[in-house]
C-alpha cells in the first residue's frame, strides 16, 4: 500500500475510533501550530493584541551628558549601631506581596477549591523559600460590589466559585460585580495548606446601610489565622467621583461609617477577631491619609485595626486605556520612560508616605502600601512590562522600606493590563500556552532574598556616587551587622562606556571576598531574557512558576590590604552583594517545594509531556513517559486526587484500548505521539 493510501485509510480509522470514544478529546500534533496562533520568533511563539502580551519597545533614554563618575567609592559601617537613620526592622513575610483583583481570581488562583493554578503555587513557593511567606490580598475596585451567593447560583458556571454581573459603577475601569460562593474561602485555605500565604480581604462599602459582612464571617470561620485583615473601604476618597456616595463625602463621613461597620460586626457571633480592620486606604488623589487621621480615626479605632494602609500609583494611563490614546491629555509612554529610570523620582514618591508610616509605628501598627504598581489603569506599554519596571520596583521597594513601610502589594489585573507580576494565558489558549511573568515579580523575588527570614533587616539609602540619580545604592543590616549592599546602574549603554566599578570599603575591614547575584536584562526596554543569578522563569506564555537554568553566583576577591571590594555593574544592571559566605540566600535557587498537576481545564484533561521525548517517540516507552509526568505546565492542581490522571472527556473516561489505539494511529499517521488535552 502506498504511503498516501495508508495515510487516508488510517485517517478514516482514526475518525471512527474518535466517534466510538464518544468524547471531546483534542489532539495536538507537535511541530504544528495551534489554530489562531502566529509563529514569530520560534516554534510555538505567539503574538497577540492583548496588553499583557504587547510587543511595544520604546527607545531607551540617552546616556548622561556630561558623563557620570563611573568609578566611585562607597564607605560602609560594619556595625549598624554606628549608622544613623536605619529603618525599623522588616518583620514578617516577603516585603512585596500581591493585590489580586477579585474579578480575575479564577484565572490566577483557580476555578474552585479542588482545581488550583499550579504556576501560582510555584511562584508563591519561591517567595516562601526566600522570605518565609507571602501576603496576598483579594480585592481592588471589584471588592466593593462583591456578593456571596449559594452554590449552584445560576449566574455562576457549574463547577466554578466565581461569576460576574453588572455593578452599575461609573468609574473609569468599568468595574463588574463579583459573585462568589463559600468555596472561595476553602480555596484560600487549601492554598495556605501548601504554601505559607496569608490573606487580606475587603468588606464591600457600596452599601453602608445594609452591610454585607459574610466575607468577614465566613473568612474568619474558615481561614482562621490565615486571614490577617479586612479592608474597610477601597479608596474612599474616590467614592463621590465613582458615584458610590453623594457629595459632600469627607474624611469625617468615612470615619463615621467605619464606626458603624464596627458596631455591626460586633453583633455577628462568627466574627471573633475584631482587631482585623485595615484603613483608610486612601489614594492620595482626593484626600490624604493625614486628613483621615485628623478625625480621630487612629485614636478611636486603634483596637480594631490590624494595619494602616494607603494606595498609590505614580502615574496613570486611564485616558489612553479607556478613552482616546491620541487625546491631548493622554500619556505618551516614550516621554514618560525616563521617569522610571531616575532614583530621585523614587525618593520623592516614597517620601509622600514617610509621615504616615511613622504615625502608624507610633500606634504599633504595620503600614502597608495596599495597592501599587507602575501606573494605574493597567500601566504603560514598553515600561511596565520591561526590565525598567524590574529596576524601578526594586528601587521603590527598597526606598519604601527605608522609610518604614512594612509591606507593599503589587496589583494583579487581567489580560488587558501591562503591569501584571504574573498572567495566566487567555482562556482560549490554555490548552497550548502557559503563564507569562511580569518583570516586577523578579523585583519581589530579589527583595525577598535581600531581606531574608531573620526579621531583623534594616535598610538605608547610601546616597551613592554623590546621590547620582543613575546609580543608587542601599545597605542592608541583619542582626545589627552589615549583611548586603544593593547597587543599581540605570544607564542603558551596550558599548560598555557606562559600565560601573563600585569600590566598597568597610570600617573594620572587608572580607577576603564577597559574592554577588545580578539581576540582568540586555536593555532597559527588554521584555524577555531577564535573569536573576543566571536563572529565569521563561518568556511570555512559557512560565510554569519554576526557575530554569543553573544558579550563577559571582565570587569577587577583595583587596584586604586596601580595604576595597570592587563590584562591576554593566549598563544596565542590578547587583546584590553578600558580605557573609554563610548567607542562606547564596544557595537559594528554585524552591524544592514544587507542585505537579493532575487536573482538568475547559473540560479537558491537561497533561504536559516531555517535548523532546514526544517529538522523537513512536508511541512506545509509556513507562518512561509516566516517570516524566507531573510537570506544572499547562494545568491546575487537583487537590482532591493525587492519582495519575486518566484521559477523559465529556463522555467520561476513554476505554484503555481506545487510548492505545489512538496513540498507535497518531504515531502511524503523523510520526509523532499525541498530547491529549
Amino acid at each position: 500500500m502506498s504511503a498516501s493510501a495508508l495515510m487516508a485509510s488510517s485517517a478514516k480509522l482514526l475518525l471512527l475510533v474518535l466517534a466510538l470514544a464518544h468524547t471531546s478529546l483534542g489532539v495536538t500534533v507537535y511541530g504544528q501550530l495551534p489554530l489562531g496562533q502566529t509563529q514569530t520568533e520560534g516554534p510555538w511563539a505567539t503574538t497577540t493584541a492583548l496588553a499583557a502580551y504587547n510587543d511595544t519597545r520604546l527607545t531607551p533614554p540617552a546616556v548622561p551628558n556630561p558623563a557620570i563618575n563611573r568609578n566611585f567609592a562607597v564607605q560602609l559601617q560594619r556595625d549598624g549601631a554606628q549608622v544613623p537613620g536605619l529603618s525599623l526592622p522588616h518583620v514578617g513575610p516577603s516585603f512585596y506581596g500581591f493585590s489580586i483583583e477579585m474579578s480575575v481570581i479564577t484565572q490566577v488562583l483557580g476555578k474552585n477549591s479542588s482545581f488550583i493554578q499550579v504556576p501560582f503555587l510555584n511562584l508563591m513557593a519561591n517567595l516562601q523559600e526566600r522570605a518565609g511567606g507571602v501576603l496576598v490580598r483579594l480585592g481592588g475596585n471589584t471588592q466593593e460590589f462583591a456578593t456571596m451567593v449559594e452554590e449552584g447560583d445560576h449566574r455562576i458556571e457549574p463547577g466554578h466559585t466565581f461569576g460576574k454581573t453588572l455593578s452599575g459603577s461609573t468609574q473609569t475601569t468599568l468595574t463588574p460585580a463579583v459573585l462568589y460562593t463559600r468555596d472561595m474561602f476553602y480555596m484560600q485555605s487549601n492554598i495556605s495548606s501548601m504554601v505559607n500565604v496569608k490573606w487580606f480581604l475587603g468588606i464591600p462599602f457600596n452599601d453602608s446601610t445594609n452591610w454585607r459582612t459574610e466575607i468577614a464571617e465566613e473568612g474568619q470561620s474558615i481561614l482562621g489565622d490565615h486571614l490577617l485583615g479586612l479592608q474597610a473601604a477601597n479608596e474612599p476618597d474616590f467614592y463621590v467621583t465613582f458615584g458610590r456616595r453623594v457629595a459632600p463625602y469627607e474624611p469625617a463621613d468615612y470615619k463615621r461609617e467605619v464606626g458603624e461597620l464596627i458596631s455591626w460586626m460586633e453583633t455577628k457571633p462568627k466574627i471573633t477577631n475584631h482587631r482585623i480592620l485595615i484603613g483608610p486606604s486612601t489614594s492620595g488623589q482626593v484626600w490624604h491619609a493625614e486628613q483621615v487621621f485628623e478625625t480621630g480615626f487612629l485614636d478611636d479605632y486603634k483596637d480594631y485595626l490590624y494595619a494602616v494602609s494607603v494606595e498609590h500609583y505614580p502615574n496613570n494611563n486611564c485616558v489612553a486605556m479607556y478613552s482616546d490614546p491620541h487625546a491631548p491629555d493622554a500619556v505618551i509612554p516614550q516621554e514618560l520612560f525616563p521617569y522610571y529610570l531616575n532614583h530621585n523620582n523614587v525618593v520623592e514618591l516614597a517620601s509622600h508616605y514617610t509621615a504616615n508610616a511613622n504615625t502608624a509605628a507610633t500606634y504599633n501598627k504595620p503600614f502597608i502600601m495596599f495597592e501599587m504598581n507602575t501606573g494605574s489603569c493597567g500601566g504603560f506599554p514598553g515600561i511596565s512590562d520591561t526590565y525598567t519596571a524590574a529596576l524601578w520596583a526594586l528601587d521603590y521597594g527598597l526606598q519604601m522600606a527605608t522609610q518604614n513601610t512594612t509591606h507593599a502589594l503589587l496589583h494583579v489585573g487581567g489580560q488587558n493590563v501591562f503591569y501584571n507580576p504574573f498572567t495566566a494565558p487567555p482562556s482560549n489558549q490554555t490548552e497550548f500556552n502557559q503563564w507569562t511573568l511580569g518583570p516586577v515579580y523578579y523585583s519581589a523575588l530579589v527583595i525577598a532574598e535581600a531581606f531574608g527570614k531573620t526579621n531583623t533587616s534594616q535598610i538605608i539609602d547610601l546616597r551613592a556616587n554623590e546621590n547620582n540619580q543613575n546609580t543608587p545604592g542601599y545597605a542592608i543590616f541583619e542582626r545589627g551587622q552589615l549583611s548586603k549592599v544593593a547597587l543599581f546602574n540605570y544607564i542603558d549603554d551596550p558599548s560598555g562606556a557606562n559600565d560601573l566599578r563600585v569600590a566598597l570599603t568597610v570600617n573594620g575591614g572587608v572580607p577576603a571576598s564577597v559574592n554577588v547575584k545580578y539581576l540582568e536584562g540586555i536593555s532597559v526596554n527588554e521584555k524577555n531574557n531577564i535573569t536573576w543569578a543566571g536563572q529565569t522563569f521563561g518568556n511570555k506564555l512559557t512560565v510554569d512558576g519554576r526557575l530554569r537554568g543553573e544558579l550563577n553566583v559571582t565570587n569577587i576577591p577583595c583587596d584586604q590590604g586596601q580595604n576595597i571590594c570592587t563590584i562591576p555593574l554593566r549598563a544596565p544592571s542590578f547587583a546584590l552583594v553578600f558580605f557573609s559566605t554563610s548567607d542562606e540566600a547564596l544557595s537559594i535557587s528554585q524552591s524544592p517545594t514544587t507542585f505537579s498537576t493532575s487536573a482538568y481545564q475547559r473540560k479537558h484533561n491537561t497533561i504536559t509531556w516531555d517535548r523532546q521525548a514526544v517529538e522523537t517517540s513512536n508511541g512506545h516507552n509509556a513507562g518512561e513517559l509516566k516517570i516524566k509526568l507531573g510537570s506544572t505546565s499547562f494545568g491546575f492542581l487537583n487537590i482532591a486526587s493525587a492519582a495519575t490522571p486518566t484521559i477523559s472527556g465529556r463522555g467520561g473516561p476513554v476505554p484503555l484500548f481506545v487510548q492505545g489505539l489512538l496513540g498507535t494511529l497518531v504515531g502511524l499517521v503523523f510520526g509523532s505521539v499525541l498530547q491529549v488535552l
